[in-house]
């Protein structure tokens, strides 16, 4: 890397993102082929995950200035950087079923609310349902007990529909 400008705008440009990021996903990269990264590039920007090869010492500097600590067991060898800026769950989801089938990049641990987690913390977070699932299960529950209530509402009168209806029925036979 370059002069020391550079270097200062790089950790500028990690902090911002670190900032702006709902998490982030810290991966061991060992060595993907050009065709292999651009294929994970575009399944990550179809979910607005930007992914990022940095220098560790860089990122170090730029963790420090913003408070994250706990970062130093994953700023080790060549690392790769994930930053989820629509949703918390949709690139450890992507990373962790790539990592599965690809022995070339290894989820090493992550960040969550400006901590950072192990790599089976971006795993249990992976496991999460999608946002628009947990949203749907959330309006199911508050659904539910309207709907309950809206029964019990209309049993007096649906009963006083059916006595009304006897006595039509009573009052045609005689």
């Amino acid at each position: 890397m370059g002069t020391l400008e550079e270097k200062k705008l790089v950790v500028e440009q990690v902090k911002e993102k670190l900032n702006k990021s709902q998490s982030v996903v810290i991966l061991e990269n060992r060595g993907l082929t050009v065709a292999q990264a651009t294929a994970l590039r575009a399944k990550l920007r179809a979910a607005d995950v930007d992914l990022k090869i940095l220098k560790n010492t860089l990122v170090k500097i730029a963790a420090d200035e913003l408070g994250l600590s706990g970062l130093d067991d994953y700023l080790q060898g060549p690392t790769a950087w994930a930053f989820c800026m629509q949703d918390p769950v949709s690139g450890p989801k992507i990373l962790t079923e790539y990592a599965k089938t690809n022995d070339k990049i290894a989820v090493r641990g992550g960040i969550l609310e400006k901590k950072a987690i192990s790599a089976q913390g971006v795993k249990d977070l992976a496991d999460l349902p999608p946002r628009e699932v947990l949203l749907a299960q959330v309006l199911g529950a508050m659904q539910s007990p309207l709907v309950g209530m809206a029964n019990v509402l209309q049993g007096p009168i649906r009963k006083f529909g059916y006595a009304l209806e006897a006595l039509r029925k009573a009052k045609e036979e005689a």
